[in-house]
């Protein structure tokens, strides 16, 4: 008997490929509508179906998903910001009609994350596809609550995220970003628009001083469906260079990107690495 098939909604960077790994070792067959220019190179092979897709055009996804016989389908991987507020993106990607009509109905007055997110996952259920938590497959990439590398946080960098986490759990239940960068108790950075790697390149020219601290998290309310927040050696290399000495991240609500390369790298860069725990802080 043919295993089922599972779709896979795939955008920018590493997480794409590691939910592939996940749902290939649970024996499901994946089918994969990537948006165009934006997957890793390694995805195709892990797939079973494969369809290059528009961003702007969901009624491609849904009939690709719908003939690969897909009732469950994770959307995961970055759509880069800029490229959503690029002017010419209606030029470069004309949109269908239900891109229309969501845009229409749904998203003209709320373009928030979770409105569109709350858009795509109506349009797929009413085609008979439900969009599933986007941390199904990948339990073991999960933070977990405590020092995760060799490194210990210093008392100042223990007490920066006794500081800090409040005011980033707010921010991130405002919607404005999953990440900010803190040092004796100064702000000296909030994630915004620009994005996680931005953001450590500018704390990192604000502040000369090493050892500040990158703190990053996930709203109160966010939907697992798509966007969870994630760090993988890439953001580990960029913050060791930026001067940064600890990370905490949210437990159960961040994804370390290949888990064990990442704690590896943050002991190599002399970087501690903290899951920090709601009930913790609370």
């Amino acid at each position: 008997m043919m295993p089922d098939t599972i779709g896979l909604i795939a955008g920018e960077g590493r997480l794409p490929v590691l939910v592939a790994q996940g749902m290939k070792q649970a024996g499901l067959r994946v089918g994969c509508v990537a948006f165009r220019g934006h997957p890793d190179p390694e995805l195709r092979a892990l797939c079973d179906e494969w369809a290059d897709v528009s961003l702007y055009r969901p009624g491609g996804w849904i009939r690709r998903l719908q003939r690969w016989n897909a009732h469950e389908a994770v959307m995961v991987g970055r759509v880069a910001k800029t490229r959503m507020h690029d002017p010419f993106r209606i030029v470069r990607n004309l949109p269908d009609w239900r891109a229309l009509r969501l845009w229409y109905r749904r998203l003209r007055h709320d373009r928030r994350d979770a409105a569109v997110l709350a858009a795509v996952a109506e349009e797929l259920s009413n085609s008979g596809i439900t969009l599933i938590d986007s941390t199904t497959h990948i339990p073991e990439h999960m933070a977990e609550a405590g020092t995760l590398g060799r490194q210990s946080p210093s008392p100042s960098q223990t007490s920066d995220i006794t500081f800090g986490w409040p005011l980033l759990q707010d921010v991130a239940n405002m919607g404005v970003g999953q990440s900010i960068a803190v040092r004796e108790g100064d702000i000296i950075a909030v994630e915004a628009v620009e994005g996680t790697d931005r953001m450590i390149d500018r704390a990192g020219e604000l502040c000369r001083a090493k050892g500040w601290c990158l703190l990053k998290t996930a709203s109160r309310n966010h939907d697992r469906r798509a966007d969870v927040p994630t760090i993988g050696v890439n953001t580990i290399d960029r913050l060791s260079e930026a001067g940064c000495g600890c990370i905490a991240v949210g437990a159960g609500a961040v994804i370390l990107l290949d888990r064990p390369e990442v704690i590896a790298a943050c002991d190599q860069a002399g970087i501690a690495i903290v899951g920090v725990s709601a009930k913790a802080i609370d």
